[in-house]
């Protein structure tokens, strides 16, 4: 637990009094309302815990206060404190800065762009400039200088990097010199204490040699870190890794679903996910833990009579973008499990994490390659999913009413034809989904330019029909067809598609300037919606909704009305029908409407998500278009 903190100390971002928080991988403290900014950018951007309501392992906590106190939040802030800078300008947020825009701007600027770190000489080979970098964090590791280390880290040095004349990594040189609170650091940003050196030794070998116990203690627990913090989610206990015992599996009050047919399928699908994929949704799982404890605290410790809606709870896991469209979706649904699902589905975790590294096999399996789950904190170098390999259904559908059917579906291999648009989304993703859209459209009007007097292509196929992983579309999850059908198809807001069922499909599509034109009005639109939506104007909703539907059928009125592309296909079903549940969505905010009371901020959290997938669908139609008519 938090040694009590002097008064002295103050915000990170804000400079407010009294912070309460902690970004363990910035090594900052931060206060309560800039806690809630950094929580909606997601783990990868910024790992928090309460300094006071949060158990820390007591070196891990010892680590971010000694970065704290010996300015690590320097280092994020560099060309701001730097006179010759011509970012010194800029104002940093202060506590009397409402919350959005001013204290997110910055924070975002500050931890998700990086805007104001030191930047090195640009150079031709950036891994060149990484190997130094990684080079010098190896020799950094031997001493106490936390800062330097974090600084190098913050450039880009790698936590795992082998050295290749050393024969061994920096967390190796940390554990023999017993520099424990390098060792925290290194792991916190993905170092993984069961890498062996040249000669087959594990850090934890090296700090039992060099008799540094607790250290060695320590690297063990964060070698378990995520089952054990699974195992303490449900249960409150820690397996005592010092006699041997490494896994805990807590057993469910009510067993009847363990003893299921459908629940042992779901177990059995499970088994049979290849490690990497296993690994995977483990650190999902993991993540959404986090999610759900830090939530409880953040509930418990806020002055509720004072509360307002842009400091609330964060009520699921924020996109990463360095994660699939499929994956990410994935992570959302974990936040609609209830209490005794998300337990069964952490118990089977458990259950298969341990036979996985203690190598016992399965009946039916081929493959018994022993797992050796990482850290955590790995996920930020976690190798992109190979395309042919099937991803995992994180959650029941919402047509599930079953319990049993939905613990079977916990585990199930994505379905190609699921929804696109599952998932809520937060004003945060939506801002860079239009931020995207803006840097394609001025990227799209230099391909104008260049490409104004050539004439249009009308080749039948392009590869884009048969490329369905495109790297171009694959965060947008266009390769997989969408269970709804449009229902303002043309204009029609009462039926489904309204083309001719036997008109020949078309490959004709519009031009790129009138696809980008709708695209603008679009954008206008739903920027108006997003406004009324951060000054919490219901009254608003339902107008915006209605000049984003007109937007929306005049564009898709550009198109053919029986696309031959599948992809033009898919992108247009995701755009109207998206308006459509738009409209439904807004017309809940009418006072006297039958049925049970409103939940504003339900609402507004589903006006958000059709306005995300609307700017989404346009953003896909526009890519499609230019290459198309480039080709």
């Amino acid at each position: 637990m938090s040694k009590r903190l002097r008064s002295s100390e103050v915000c990170a971002d804000c400079s407010g009094p009294d912070p309460s928080w902690a970004s363990v991988n910035r090594g900052t403290f931060i206060c309560d309302e800039c806690c809630s900014v950094h929580r909606s950018l997601g783990r990868h951007i910024s790992q928090v815990r309460h300094l006071k309501h949060t158990p820390w392992p007591p070196t891990l906590l010892q680590m971010v206060e000694t970065l704290y106190n010996n300015g690590a939040n320097s280092i994020w802030e560099h060309s701001l404190l730097d006179p010759t800078s011509i970012m010194s300008g800029r104002r940093k947020a202060n506590p009397q800065d409402k919350v959005h825009p001013n204290k997110a701007e910055f924070i975002r600027a500050k931890y998700q762009m990086l805007a104001f770190v030191h930047r090195l000489p640009c150079r031709d080979d950036d891994s060149v400039t990484t190997k130094d970098l990684s080079k010098q964090l190896h020799s950094s590791v031997r001493t106490g200088n936390l800062e330097t280390c974090l600084r190098l880290l913050s450039l880009g040095a790698q936590a795992n990097f082998f050295h290749p004349e050393k024969g061994n990594t920096p967390l190796h040189v940390a554990s023999k010199a017993g520099q424990i609170l390098q060792a925290e650091l290194l792991a916190v940003y993905g170092a993984d204490p069961g890498t062996q050196d040249s000669s087959g030794k594990t850090p934890v070998d090296y700090a039992r040699q060099g008799g540094h116990h607790e250290l060695a203690e320590r690297l063990v627990e964060i070698q378990y870190e995520l089952t054990d913090r699974l195992a303490f989610y449900l249960c409150g206990r820690k397996p005592d890794h010092k006699n041997g015992q490494h896994f805990i599996i807590p057993q469910m009050a009510d067993s009847s679903l363990d003893l299921s047919e459908l629940a042992k399928a779901a177990k059995k699908k499970l088994q049979s996910l290849s490690n990497h994929l296993f690994e995977e949704l483990a650190m999902d799982v993991y993540d959404e833990v986090d999610r759900r404890e830090t939530d409880a605290v953040w509930l418990a410790t806020q002055n509720h009579s004072t509360l307002v809606t842009e400091t609330t709870v964060v009520p699921f896991l924020p996109v990463n973008p360095e994660y699939s469209s499929t994956r990410n979706q994935g992570r959302q649904k974990l936040a609609r499990f209830n209490a005794h699902e998300f337990a069964t589905l952490v118990i089977d975790i458990l259950s298969d994490a341990k036979r996985r590294q203690q190598g016992s096999p399965l009946s039916s399996s081929k493959d018994n390659v022993e797992l050796i789950l990482k850290t955590i904190s790995n996920q930020h170098s976690v190798e992109s999913q190979d395309n042919d390999q099937p991803d995992y259904d994180s959650v029941a559908s919402d047509e599930d009413t079953d319990p049993e059917a939905t613990a079977s579906k916990a585990h199930r291999q994505k379905s190609l034809d699921s929804d696109l648009s599952d998932g809520p989304v937060t004003v945060q993703e939506f801002l860079e989904v239009k931020n995207a859209l803006v840097a394609s459209e001025a990227k799209i009007q230099q391909l104008m330019k260049a490409s104004r007097l050539e004439k249009q292509n009308s080749t039948p196929e392009s590869d884009y029909d048969n490329t369905p992983n495109d790297r171009g579309l694959d965060d947008m999850g266009s390769s997989r067809k969408g269970r709804q059908r449009s229902s303002v198809w043309q204009g029609d807001s009462s039926g489904p598609d309204t083309a001719e069922p036997h008109a020949a499909p078309s490959p004709i599509l519009p031009s790129t300037e009138d696809v980008i034109r709708k695209t603008e009005q679009i954008t206008k639109n739903i920027q108006e919606l997003l406004r009324a939506a951060q000054e919490n104007k219901h009254d608003s909703y339902i107008p915006c909704s209605e000049r984003i539907h007109v937007a929306v059928t005049e564009m898709a009125a550009l198109f053919p009305k029986k696309p031959k592309s599948d992809m033009v296909k898919t992108s247009l079903r995701l755009l109207t029908s998206s308006a459509y549940r738009l409209q439904s969505e807004c017309k809940k905010t009418l006072p006297g409407d039958p049925g049970p009371p409103t939940d504003i901020q339900l609402v507004t959290q589903q006006v958000i998500q059709c306005a995300y997938d609307i700017a989404k669908a346009a953003k896909q139609l526009v890519t499609i278009t230019t290459k198309e008519n480039n080709n």
